[in-house]
Protein backbone atom coordinates (compact mmCIF):
# COMPACT_ATOMS: atom_id res chain seq x y z
CA UNK A 1 0.00 0.00 0.00
CA UNK A 2 1.10 3.23 -0.79
CA UNK A 3 2.28 6.26 1.90
CA UNK A 4 0.16 9.75 1.31
CA UNK A 5 3.08 12.42 0.96
CA UNK A 6 2.55 16.26 0.82
CA UNK A 7 5.59 18.55 0.09
CA UNK A 8 5.69 22.38 0.37
CA UNK A 9 7.37 23.56 -3.17
CA UNK A 10 8.08 27.25 -1.97
CA UNK A 11 10.80 28.80 -4.75
CA UNK A 12 11.58 25.45 -6.66
CA UNK A 13 7.97 24.55 -7.36
CA UNK A 14 8.25 25.02 -11.28
CA UNK A 15 11.63 23.26 -11.57
CA UNK A 16 10.48 20.52 -9.79
CA UNK A 17 6.92 20.15 -11.34
CA UNK A 18 8.73 20.33 -15.10
CA UNK A 19 11.38 18.17 -13.85
CA UNK A 20 9.87 15.36 -12.45
CA UNK A 21 11.52 15.32 -9.61
CA UNK A 22 11.99 16.71 -5.98
CA UNK A 23 15.22 17.80 -4.59
CA UNK A 24 15.97 18.85 -0.93
CA UNK A 25 19.29 19.34 1.07
CA UNK A 26 20.44 16.62 3.41
CA UNK A 27 20.67 18.51 6.62
CA UNK A 28 19.59 22.25 7.83
CA UNK A 29 22.18 24.85 7.07
CA UNK A 30 23.39 24.61 10.74
CA UNK A 31 24.08 20.88 10.09
CA UNK A 32 21.02 20.05 12.02
CA UNK A 33 19.38 16.70 11.10
CA UNK A 34 15.40 17.99 9.36
CA UNK A 35 12.76 15.60 9.66
CA UNK A 36 11.54 16.78 6.40
CA UNK A 37 14.65 16.08 4.25
CA UNK A 38 14.85 12.62 6.07
CA UNK A 39 11.14 11.74 4.42
CA UNK A 40 12.87 12.19 1.13
CA UNK A 41 15.08 8.78 2.36
CA UNK A 42 11.90 7.24 3.73
CA UNK A 43 9.56 7.58 0.21
CA UNK A 44 9.07 4.63 -1.88
CA UNK A 45 8.31 4.05 -4.77
CA UNK A 46 4.41 4.26 -5.76
CA UNK A 47 3.77 6.78 -2.48
CA UNK A 48 1.22 9.56 -3.68
CA UNK A 49 2.29 12.87 -3.19
CA UNK A 50 0.23 16.09 -3.09
CA UNK A 51 2.29 19.43 -4.16
CA UNK A 52 1.25 22.56 -2.61
CA UNK A 53 2.45 25.83 -3.80
CA UNK A 54 1.50 29.52 -3.53
CA UNK A 55 -1.59 28.09 -1.19
CA UNK A 56 -2.82 25.73 -3.97
CA UNK A 57 -2.73 22.18 -4.88
CA UNK A 58 -2.19 21.55 -8.56
CA UNK A 59 -0.54 18.22 -8.83
CA UNK A 60 -0.52 14.92 -7.43
CA UNK A 61 2.57 13.07 -7.97
CA UNK A 62 3.55 9.29 -7.70
CA UNK A 63 7.36 8.45 -6.18
CA UNK A 64 8.81 6.73 -9.53
CA UNK A 65 12.52 5.39 -7.60
CA UNK A 66 13.82 5.89 -4.14
CA UNK A 67 15.95 9.18 -3.74
CA UNK A 68 19.48 8.97 -4.23
CA UNK A 69 22.50 11.79 -3.34
CA UNK A 70 22.53 14.20 -6.49
CA UNK A 71 23.72 17.81 -7.08
CA UNK A 72 21.64 20.71 -6.83
CA UNK A 73 19.64 21.06 -9.56
CA UNK A 74 21.68 23.41 -12.12
CA UNK A 75 17.82 25.20 -13.09
CA UNK A 76 17.35 26.51 -9.52
CA UNK A 77 20.24 29.15 -10.34
CA UNK A 78 20.32 31.54 -6.78
CA UNK A 79 17.49 29.65 -5.23
CA UNK A 80 18.31 28.45 -2.17
CA UNK A 81 21.75 29.78 -2.05
CA UNK A 82 22.64 28.36 1.31
CA UNK A 83 21.87 25.01 0.69
CA UNK A 84 24.68 22.98 -0.29
CA UNK A 85 25.67 21.65 -2.80
CA UNK A 86 24.53 17.95 -2.67
CA UNK A 87 21.12 17.02 -1.60
CA UNK A 88 18.68 13.92 -1.95
CA UNK A 89 16.77 13.66 -5.61
CA UNK A 90 13.56 12.04 -5.60
CA UNK A 91 12.38 11.13 -8.79
CA UNK A 92 8.66 11.96 -9.13
CA UNK A 93 5.88 11.64 -12.05
CA UNK A 94 3.53 14.54 -11.63
CA UNK A 95 -0.25 15.31 -13.11
CA UNK A 96 -2.44 17.56 -13.01
CA UNK A 97 -5.36 17.86 -10.80
CA UNK A 98 -8.83 18.41 -12.89
CA UNK A 99 -9.41 22.07 -10.27
CA UNK A 100 -6.56 23.78 -8.16
CA UNK A 101 -7.63 23.29 -4.34
CA UNK A 102 -7.31 25.36 -1.26
CA UNK A 103 -6.70 23.55 1.72
CA UNK A 104 -7.30 27.38 3.60
CA UNK A 105 -10.96 27.00 1.99
CA UNK A 106 -11.13 23.09 3.73
CA UNK A 107 -8.86 23.60 7.00
CA UNK A 108 -12.29 23.14 9.27
CA UNK A 109 -12.48 19.31 8.33
CA UNK A 110 -8.42 19.12 7.20
CA UNK A 111 -6.81 20.54 10.65
CA UNK A 112 -8.15 17.47 12.92
CA UNK A 113 -6.94 15.26 10.64
CA UNK A 114 -3.46 16.48 10.20
CA UNK A 115 -0.43 14.93 12.01
CA UNK A 116 -0.02 16.47 15.26
CA UNK A 117 3.96 16.94 14.87
CA UNK A 118 5.55 17.50 11.34
CA UNK A 119 2.68 18.97 9.55
CA UNK A 120 2.93 20.63 6.58
CA UNK A 121 0.71 23.27 7.10
CA UNK A 122 -0.95 25.45 10.13
CA UNK A 123 -4.06 23.01 10.97
CA UNK A 124 -5.64 26.55 12.29
CA UNK A 125 -4.96 28.69 9.46
CA UNK A 126 -3.94 26.58 6.40
CA UNK A 127 -0.80 28.34 5.50
CA UNK A 128 1.99 25.93 4.78
CA UNK A 129 4.63 25.90 7.18
CA UNK A 130 7.70 27.86 6.44
CA UNK A 131 10.36 24.59 7.72
CA UNK A 132 8.33 21.70 6.39
CA UNK A 133 9.12 20.36 2.89
CA UNK A 134 8.41 16.65 2.43
CA UNK A 135 5.52 15.19 5.11
CA UNK A 136 3.53 12.45 5.52
CA UNK A 137 0.09 12.65 6.00
CA UNK A 138 -2.61 10.16 6.83
CA UNK A 139 -4.56 9.01 3.64
CA UNK A 140 -7.85 10.97 4.52
CA UNK A 141 -6.36 13.95 3.74
CA UNK A 142 -5.15 12.56 0.59
CA UNK A 143 -8.60 11.77 -0.32
CA UNK A 144 -10.15 15.01 1.15
CA UNK A 145 -7.82 17.24 -0.96
CA UNK A 146 -8.26 14.85 -4.46
CA UNK A 147 -12.11 14.59 -4.09
CA UNK A 148 -12.32 18.48 -3.99
CA UNK A 149 -10.13 18.69 -7.22
CA UNK A 150 -12.60 16.71 -8.66
CA UNK A 151 -14.74 18.39 -11.31
CA UNK A 152 -18.19 17.36 -11.72
CA UNK A 153 -18.78 14.06 -13.22
CA UNK A 154 -15.24 13.15 -13.42
CA UNK A 155 -12.13 12.10 -11.57
CA UNK A 156 -9.71 14.08 -10.28
CA UNK A 157 -6.45 13.10 -12.15
CA UNK A 158 -5.72 10.53 -14.53
CA UNK A 159 -5.13 7.38 -12.55
CA UNK A 160 -3.81 5.53 -15.55
CA UNK A 161 -1.20 8.31 -16.94
CA UNK A 162 -0.23 8.37 -13.07
CA UNK A 163 0.13 4.72 -12.44
CA UNK A 164 2.55 4.40 -16.15
CA UNK A 165 4.18 7.56 -15.74
CA UNK A 166 7.48 7.86 -15.76
CA UNK A 167 8.38 4.26 -15.68
CA UNK A 168 11.31 4.58 -17.81
CA UNK A 169 11.92 8.20 -18.16
CA UNK A 170 12.29 8.48 -14.13
CA UNK A 171 14.29 5.30 -13.55
CA UNK A 172 17.71 5.59 -11.79
CA UNK A 173 19.88 4.58 -14.48
CA UNK A 174 18.32 7.11 -16.89
CA UNK A 175 18.59 10.26 -14.51
CA UNK A 176 21.94 8.86 -12.85
CA UNK A 177 23.12 9.30 -16.50
CA UNK A 178 21.85 12.28 -17.32
CA UNK A 179 23.45 13.58 -14.44
CA UNK A 180 26.86 12.23 -15.79
CA UNK A 181 26.27 13.69 -18.94
CA UNK A 182 25.98 17.19 -17.66
CA UNK A 183 29.27 16.53 -15.05
CA UNK A 184 31.40 15.26 -18.45
CA UNK A 185 30.63 18.51 -19.84
CA UNK A 186 32.01 20.35 -17.20
CA UNK A 187 35.10 18.20 -17.23
CA UNK A 188 35.65 18.37 -20.96
CA UNK A 189 35.57 22.16 -20.14
CA UNK A 190 37.52 22.30 -17.43
CA UNK A 191 41.10 24.59 -18.49
CA UNK A 192 42.71 24.11 -15.05
CA UNK A 193 42.68 20.07 -16.52
CA UNK A 194 45.29 19.45 -19.55
CA UNK A 195 44.24 17.82 -22.08
CA UNK A 196 45.60 13.59 -20.96
CA UNK A 197 43.74 14.51 -17.36
CA UNK A 198 40.04 15.47 -18.89
CA UNK A 199 40.46 12.57 -21.40
CA UNK A 200 41.44 9.91 -18.68
CA UNK A 201 38.48 11.53 -15.79
CA UNK A 202 36.33 11.27 -18.63
CA UNK A 203 37.00 7.59 -19.18
CA UNK A 204 36.53 7.06 -15.42
CA UNK A 205 33.39 7.29 -15.91
CA UNK A 206 32.80 4.43 -17.38
CA UNK A 207 35.25 2.29 -15.26
CA UNK A 208 37.89 2.62 -18.07
CA UNK A 209 41.72 3.22 -18.50
CA UNK A 210 44.02 4.47 -15.83
CA UNK A 211 41.30 4.01 -13.81
CA UNK A 212 40.29 0.46 -14.00
CA UNK A 213 43.94 -0.24 -13.76
CA UNK A 214 44.56 1.66 -10.61
CA UNK A 215 41.36 -0.25 -8.82
CA UNK A 216 42.92 -3.18 -10.49
CA UNK A 217 46.11 -3.12 -8.56
CA UNK A 218 43.81 -2.94 -5.29
CA UNK A 219 40.73 -4.90 -5.96
CA UNK A 220 41.10 -8.46 -8.07
CA UNK A 221 38.20 -9.80 -6.81
CA UNK A 222 34.74 -9.20 -6.89
CA UNK A 223 33.43 -8.43 -3.09
CA UNK A 224 29.62 -9.59 -3.63
CA UNK A 225 30.65 -13.44 -5.60
CA UNK A 226 34.12 -14.20 -5.37
CA UNK A 227 34.80 -13.95 -9.11
CA UNK A 228 38.35 -13.31 -10.54
CA UNK A 229 38.01 -13.42 -14.14
CA UNK A 230 38.61 -10.07 -15.30
CA UNK A 231 37.17 -10.22 -18.03
CA UNK A 232 33.88 -10.44 -15.97
CA UNK A 233 34.33 -7.59 -13.61
CA UNK A 234 33.83 -3.77 -13.71
CA UNK A 235 36.04 -1.03 -12.22
CA UNK A 236 33.05 0.92 -10.01
CA UNK A 237 33.13 3.50 -8.10
CA UNK A 238 32.76 3.20 -4.56
CA UNK A 239 32.32 7.74 -4.37
CA UNK A 240 29.91 8.00 -7.32
CA UNK A 241 31.98 9.27 -10.32
CA UNK A 242 29.68 12.43 -10.84
CA UNK A 243 30.06 13.23 -6.82
CA UNK A 244 33.98 13.09 -6.79
CA UNK A 245 35.30 16.57 -5.98
CA UNK A 246 38.51 16.47 -8.15
CA UNK A 247 40.33 14.36 -10.63
CA UNK A 248 42.03 13.05 -8.14
CA UNK A 249 39.28 11.16 -6.53
CA UNK A 250 37.89 10.20 -9.88
CA UNK A 251 41.21 8.05 -10.44
CA UNK A 252 42.05 6.74 -7.24
CA UNK A 253 41.99 3.22 -7.30
CA UNK A 254 41.15 3.26 -3.52
CA UNK A 255 38.09 4.34 -4.69
CA UNK A 256 36.82 1.46 -6.42
CA UNK A 257 35.77 -1.89 -6.38
CA UNK A 258 36.29 -4.66 -9.31
CA UNK A 259 32.37 -6.08 -9.41
CA UNK A 260 30.78 -8.19 -11.72
CA UNK A 261 27.77 -6.67 -13.99
CA UNK A 262 24.98 -7.54 -11.29
CA UNK A 263 27.29 -6.96 -8.23
CA UNK A 264 27.80 -3.45 -9.77
CA UNK A 265 24.55 -2.67 -10.63
CA UNK A 266 23.28 -3.56 -7.05
CA UNK A 267 26.40 -1.72 -5.58
CA UNK A 268 25.53 1.58 -7.77
CA UNK A 269 21.89 1.51 -6.49
CA UNK A 270 23.21 1.35 -3.22
CA UNK A 271 21.17 -1.52 -2.78
CA UNK A 272 24.50 -3.62 -1.62
CA UNK A 273 27.06 -1.70 0.51
CA UNK A 274 30.35 -3.14 2.51
CA UNK A 275 31.25 -2.62 6.15
CA UNK A 276 35.30 -2.00 6.91
CA UNK A 277 35.84 -5.80 7.61
CA UNK A 278 34.42 -6.71 4.37
CA UNK A 279 31.38 -7.14 5.64
CA UNK A 280 28.35 -7.02 2.50
CA UNK A 281 25.19 -5.71 3.68
CA UNK A 282 22.15 -5.54 1.81
CA UNK A 283 19.64 -2.91 1.48
CA UNK A 284 16.24 -4.15 4.02
CA UNK A 285 14.31 -2.55 1.01
CA UNK A 286 15.32 -4.52 -1.74
CA UNK A 287 13.30 -7.99 -2.46
CA UNK A 288 14.19 -10.98 -0.66
CA UNK A 289 12.72 -12.80 -4.13
CA UNK A 290 15.07 -10.67 -6.18
CA UNK A 291 17.85 -11.32 -3.92
CA UNK A 292 17.23 -15.27 -4.55
CA UNK A 293 16.63 -15.08 -8.72
CA UNK A 294 20.03 -13.14 -8.19
CA UNK A 295 21.49 -16.44 -6.76
CA UNK A 296 22.17 -14.72 -2.83
CA UNK A 297 19.15 -16.82 -1.39
CA UNK A 298 20.84 -16.74 1.68
CA UNK A 299 21.54 -13.28 2.54
CA UNK A 300 18.80 -11.30 4.55
CA UNK A 301 18.25 -7.55 4.33
CA UNK A 302 19.98 -5.79 6.75
CA UNK A 303 22.24 -8.74 8.09
CA UNK A 304 23.96 -10.62 5.06
CA UNK A 305 24.29 -13.76 5.98
CA UNK A 306 26.00 -16.52 3.08
CA UNK A 307 26.62 -19.93 4.25
CA UNK A 308 30.02 -20.92 3.17
CA UNK A 309 28.31 -23.47 1.03
CA UNK A 310 26.52 -20.96 -0.67
CA UNK A 311 29.73 -18.15 -0.34
CA UNK A 312 32.65 -19.76 -0.26
CA UNK A 313 34.41 -16.66 -1.18
CA UNK A 314 35.12 -14.58 1.99
CA UNK A 315 36.07 -10.70 1.41
CA UNK A 316 39.32 -9.45 3.24
CA UNK A 317 38.91 -6.10 5.12
CA UNK A 318 38.52 -2.92 3.25
CA UNK A 319 42.27 -0.91 3.01
CA UNK A 320 42.32 1.82 5.43
CA UNK A 321 42.48 4.37 2.48
CA UNK A 322 39.15 2.56 1.28
CA UNK A 323 37.20 3.15 4.54
CA UNK A 324 36.84 6.98 4.43
CA UNK A 325 35.10 6.64 0.76
CA UNK A 326 33.42 3.50 1.84
CA UNK A 327 31.87 5.95 4.49
CA UNK A 328 30.15 7.78 1.68
CA UNK A 329 28.74 5.06 0.08
CA UNK A 330 27.18 3.90 3.30
CA UNK A 331 25.83 7.45 4.47
CA UNK A 332 25.08 8.92 0.89
CA UNK A 333 24.49 5.58 -1.49
CA UNK A 334 23.34 2.71 0.06
CA UNK A 335 19.41 2.42 0.52
CA UNK A 336 19.09 2.16 4.44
Amino acid sequence: MPRYRWVNHKQTFRQEIDGTYLWSPKRKANGARNVFYENMRAAVPGDLVLSFADGLIRHVGRVAEFAFTAPKPEEFGSTGGYWSAVGWLLPVYWVTLANPVRPRDLIATLGPLLPGKYSPISPTTGYGLQSAYLAEIPQSVFDIIVGAGSAVGSAAYDVDALRRGGANSLSYSVVSEEMDDAVEKRVAADLTLDDTTRRTVIQARRGQGRFRDNVHAVERVCRLTGITNPTLLIASHIKPWRLCETAAERLDGMNGLMLTPDADLLFDRGFVTFHDDGRPEVSKRFNQRDLERLGLGGATPGVFGLSEAQAPYVASGLRAEQCAYMDYHRRAVFVA
